[in-house]
């Protein structure tokens, strides 16, 4: 099976050569490494804002429409 990546692979190949010789260049120049702690797999989300905005103007639904409504709407098609 070939792979659909193989191509995205050969691309990336360039960039990661020239990273590898900064790396070595930094290395040679007497740099170091250090190694972190690694982050959190599932952060917290982000807090949300309690603050509403006076200028939002805030969609509603509009209420169904009631049984005394829907007889007479039937009643009109039925007219019709």
């Amino acid at each position: 099976m070939i792979s659909n990546l193989k191509s995205d692979i050969e691309f990336r190949r360039e960039k990661a050569l020239e990273l590898s010789t900064q790396v070595r260049r930094h290395l040679a120049a007497g740099g170091k490494f250090t190694i972190g702690e690694s982050p959190e797999i599932n952060p917290e989300p982000a807090k949300r804002s309690e603050m509403i905005d006076p200028t939002t103007i805030l969609k509603r639904r509009k209420p169904p429409i009631t049984r005394a409504e829907r007889n007479a709407l039937r009643k009109l098609a039925e007219a019709l």
